[in-house]
C-alpha cells in the first residue's frame, strides 16, 4: 500500500512525488502521457518580477516560485542530475518607454522582497544587439540579471528520476479514482485496485474527467498555446537572455541552437491540438519587426500545450471537503514552469499535514454546479 499516489506528472505532479518520496512517502507517479501537456510544450521563462499584474496571491506564487528554483536545482545537482534545462540568463524586456519606466519602477519597488531580481538595468539598441544579437528594433529596454529560462521537458525529467532515487515507483498508465465504501481509497489501473492513504490530483486541464465519479467539476478553462520552434544552426545561444516585447511577445534561446517564439493564447472548448497558421501568422507578426533576420531561419517545429486557467486566473491548492484525503491543485496556466515546483513543495507538505508557506485560503478552489 502506497502513503500517497499522485496523477499526473506534468511539473506539478514530478515536483510533489519527488518532495513526497525525498521526506520519506510511498509515492506512485501515474502518468497516461496525454499530448498537449503544458509542461512540455512550454519554453520556460522565470521572471514574474517586471509584470504589471496586480493580484497580490498571484505574485505570492510567481515571487517565490521563482527564488525557490535555486534551492532545487541545487538539491538536483547533489542527487547527478545537472540537465535540468535550467539557466539564468537574464531577461530583457522590449517596449516603449512609458511601458519600461513603469516596469523599471516595479522591478525597484519589489527588490526589497525579491533579491533574485539581481540587477536592473535601462539598455539601448547597442547594449540589447551584443546581449541578442538576432534583435535589431528597440525603442527601449530593461534587463533583468535575475531572469532565467528553463526547459520543462527536462526538469520534469529531473524531478521524476530524482523521486525514483527516493523511492517514488512511476507508472505510465490511465488510471481512474478507486471508490469503495463511499470514499476514495486509491486508483484503479485496467481493474487493478492501488490503494493509497492519500490521492493527489495533478492532472491540468483533464482533472474533472477524474472527479467525474464524485460529481465535481472544477472551476477550469483550457487555453490553447502554440510555440514555435526555429533552428539557428551553429549559431551560440546558450547564454542569450529572455526577450519579452510587445502583444504578448517572448523569444527564449535553447542550449542547443534553437529558439522558441511564442506564445498564443487561444480559448478552448476541447483538446484540439492542431497547430495552425493563424497562430503561426501571429507569433511571426509579432516578432519580426523586432528581430527581422528570423524570416532566413528553418522552422524545426511547432509545440502546442493546453493550459489550464480558473476564472480569476489564480491557481487552487486544496483537499476535497467530501473527500479531506484527496487533494488537487491546479489551474496554474501561463505561470506554470514558475510556480509549478514550487506549488508541488507546498502541495507535497499539504498531503503531510505539514505548515506551509502560504494561505491556503487564497487559492480556494470553485466547483460548477
Amino acid at each position: 500500500m502506497y502513503t500517497h499516489i499522485i496523477i499526473g506528472a506534468g511539473i506539478l505532479g514530478a515536483s510533489t512525488a519527488y518532495h513526497l518520496s525525498k521526506q520519506g512517502a510511498t509515492v506512485l507517479l501515474i502518468d497516461r502521457k496525454e499530448s498537449g501537456r503544458a509542461t512540455d510544450a512550454a519554453a520556460g521563462i522565470i521572471c514574474p518580477w517586471m509584470t504589471q499584474r496586480r493580484n497580490k496571491a498571484w505574485y505570492r506564487l510567481a515571487n517565490n516560485g521563482a527564488h525557490y528554483y535555486d534551492t532545487l536545482i541545487e538539491e538536483l545537482e547533489a542527487l547527478g542530475e545537472t540537465a535540468t534545462g535550467y539557466r539564468k540568463v537574464g531577461t530583457i524586456a522590449l517596449h516603449e518607454s512609458s511601458k519600461i519606466e513603469k516596469m523599471n519602477t516595479i522591478a525597484e519597488n519589489r527588490f526589497p522582497e525579491a533579491p533574485g531580481i539581481g540587477r536592473i538595468e535601462r539598455l539601448d539598441a547597442s547594449q540589447v544587439k551584443s546581449l541578442f544579437p538576432l534583435i535589431d528594433t528597440v525603442e527601449d529596454a530593461l534587463f533583468v540579471s535575475g531572469g532565467a529560462r528553463v526547459d520543462g521537458r527536462a526538469l520534469r525529467g529531473a524531478l521524476e528520476r530524482a523521486a525514483i532515487h527516493y523511492g517514488a515507483t512511476v507508472i505510465d498508465a490511465d488510471a481512474e479514482l478507486l471508490i469503495e465504501t463511499g470514499q476514495v481509497q486509491g486508483i484503479s489501473i485496467d481493474g487493478q485496485p492501488h490503494y493509497a492513504k492519500h490521492v493527489i490530483l495533478t492532472a491540468g486541464v483533464w482533472i474533472n474527467e477524474l472527479l467525474r465519479p464524485l460529481k465535481l467539476e472544477l472551476d477550469i478553462r483550457t487555453e490553447k498555446g502554440q510555440i514555435l520552434h526555429l533552428d539557428l544552426e551553429e549559431t551560440k545561444t546558450k547564454h542569450w537572455p529572455v526577450i519579452m516585447g510587445q502583444r504578448g511577445l517572448y523569444l527564449v534561446s535553447t542550449e542547443d541552437g534553437r529558439l522558441a517564439l511564442g506564445s498564443t493564447h487561444e480559448k478552448q472548448l476541447d483538446y484540439n491540438l492542431q497547430p495552425t497558421v493563424k497562430g503561426m501568422h501571429a507569433l511571426l507578426t509579432r516578432a519580426l519587426p523586432v528581430a527581422p533576420r528570423l524570416e532566413e531561419t528553418n522552422i524545426h517545429e511547432m509545440r502546442v500545450g493546453l493550459r489550464p486557467y480558473t476564472s480569476n486566473s489564480l491557481p487552487v491548492i486544496a483537499s476535497l471537503d467530501a473527500h479531506p484525503n484527496v487533494f488537487i491543485a491546479n489551474g496554474l496556466g501561463a505561470s506554470g514552469l514558475t510556480i509549478g515546483p514550487y506549488l508541488g513543495r507546498e502541495l507535497a507538505e499539504l498531503a503531510l499535514d505539514q505548515p506551509l508557506e502560504i494561505p491556503l485560503g487564497d487559492y480556494v478552489p470553485t466547483y460548477h454546479n
